[in-house]
C-alpha cells in the first residue's frame, strides 16, 4: 500500500469544556465498543502532512475487500467530551449542542441511506449514525450542508491531486468528468469517493436518474453499500472496524469515526 498522509496529530481543545465540571468524561465513555488498537491491520503508515492540508478524503477501493490507497488526510477535530449519561437536569455545555447538529438536508440523505440499505441488505443493520460519523469526518457534512435542495453540493468539494507527493500516485481514470482534474484523481463529494470506486459503487440516492457523488443522497446511499461489503453485520464492534479500515485503512481514522459515532448515537438535531 503506498504512502498517504498522516492527519494531524494535535486534536483542537474545545473552549468551555475543559472549564466546566460536567465534562469529565472520558472519550472511552462514548466508545463503548473495543478499543481499535485491537484491530489488525490498520497502522499509521502516512508521510507527514503539509502545514496547510486538512482537507477531507476517500481512500476506498472499486473492489470489494482490496486496498487502494488515496488522500488520507481528514478532519481530525473529536466530538466534545461529555458523558451520555448526565442527568437530565445538569445543563450541557455549548459545544455539545452545536456539535450534535447535523444539516437537515444531509441528516436526510444519512437516514434515507439505512432506510434503503436496511430494505435491501437488512443483514447489515446500517446505522445513520456511522454515515453520519464518516461524513463529518469527510467534508464536515458538506462543508456545512452546502446543499441544494436536491442534495447537491454548491461546489465541486474534492481532496488535493493525488500525485505521488505525500500522496498515492493515482492517474486520472475518469477525463475529470467527477473530478476536474484530467491528470490526477481526486476524491471528490461530500462522502470522498475516487473517481474509479464511484463508476464501481455509485448509487442512485435521491432517484433522479443520475449518480453523482456530488449529491450527499447518492453518496451516503454508495458509501451505505461499500460499508455493507460482503457478509458485514455492523452491529458486530469487529465487522464495523473493518468496514471504516475499509473506507480508510488508518487506526487514527477509525478512532475518528468512532468517537463521532458513538456522540452522534447519544442525540443529534437537525440545523439549517
Amino acid at each position: 500500500m503506498s504512502a498517504l498522509r498522516l492527519p494531524r496529530p494535535s486534536v483542537r481543545t474545545r473552549k468551555g469544556v475543559r472549564t466546566t465540571a460536567i465534562a469529565v468524561a472520558a472519550l472511552a465513555v462514548l466508545t463503548a465498543s473495543r478499543a481499535p488498537e485491537t484491530v489488525s491491520g490498520g497502522t499509521e503508515h502516512r508521510a507527514a502532512p503539509a502545514a496547510d492540508q486538512d482537507g477531507p478524503a476517500w481512500t476506498g477501493s472499486a473492489t470489494p475487500g482490496a486496498e487502494t490507497p488515496g488522500d488520507g488526510s481528514y478532519h481530525t477535530e473529536l466530538p466534545p467530551l461529555v458523558s451520555p449519561d448526565l442527568p437530565a437536569s445538569v445543563r450541557l455545555p455549548a459545544a455539545y449542542a452545536a456539535q450534535s447538529g447535523i444539516p437537515a438536508t444531509v441528516l436526510r440523505a444519512y437516514r434515507a441511506a439505512e432506510t434503503a440499505v436496511a430494505r435491501t441488505d437488512p443483514r447489515c443493520r446500517l446505522p445513520w449514525e456511522l454515515l453520519a460519523a464518516i461524513g463529518k469526518v469527510e467534508s464536515g457534512h458538506a462543508g456545512g450542508g452546502a446543499v441544494t435542495a436536491d442534495g447537491t453540493t454548491r461546489g465541486r468539494i474534492t481532496g488535493p491531486a493525488l500525485d505521488g507527493h505525500g500522496f498515492a500516485l493515482i492517474r486520472d481514470s475518469d477525463g475529470g468528468s467527477l473530478d476536474g482534474d484530467t491528470v490526477y484523481d481526486r476524491a471528490v463529494g461530500p462522502m470522498q469517493f475516487l473517481p474509479s470506486t464511484w463508476h464501481h459503487w455509485g448509487a442512485d440516492g435521491n432517484r433522479d436518474g443520475v449518480r453523482d457523488p456530488s449529491n450527499v443522497f447518492d453518496a451516503a446511499l454508495a458509501a451505505g453499500h461499500y460499508l455493507c461489503a460482503g457478509s458485514r453485520d455492523l452491529s458486530r464492534a469487529g465487522d464495523l472496524d473493518a468496514a471504516v479500515l475499509g473506507y480508510n485503512h488508518s487506526d487514527a481514522y477509525l478512532r475518528t469515526v468512532r468517537q463521532w459515532f458513538a456522540f452522534y448515537r447519544t442525540g443529534a438535531h437537525t440545523v439549517p
